[in-house]
């Protein structure tokens, strides 16, 4: 079900090229210290790299595999915009806003209205 908020703190993304993978791809994990639990850091064949939620990866050691697609790009947000969202995962939300760009933003960042 999809659910309205507003941004209540902005959110600028630091990655300009996100990691898009997709089912049963292969990744490699490198170690980097998140203040974000249920994400890890992933590096793909061409060398792109970004957080992925860990229950989407079946982990082997320092590899992984991709359980299913994924897009890691994130969403720069302004206060007071609107965004719809559909999934919550380990504090971030999947969002679109009213131009239909989609990204992941932190929830604390938002409140939700609807």
């Amino acid at each position: 079900m999809r659910k309205t908020c507003k941004v209540i703190v902005e959110y600028k993304t630091p990655f300009s090229n996100p990691l898009i993978i997709k089912k049963g791809e292969s990744l490699i994990i490198e170690e980097k210290k998140s203040e974000w639990p249920g994400w890890i850091w992933c590096i793909n064949k061409q060398n792109i790299s970004g957080w992925v939620p860990t229950n989407y990866l079946k982990i082997q050691g320092k590899n992984c595999l991709a359980l299913q697609d994924y897009d890691a790009t994130e969403l720069t947000v302004s206060i007071g915009e609107e965004l719809y969202f559909e999934k919550l995962e380990s504090g971030w939300i999947w969002a679109f806003n009213k131009e239909g760009k989609k990204g992941w933003v932190p929830f604390e960042n938002v409140k939700i209205v609807e």
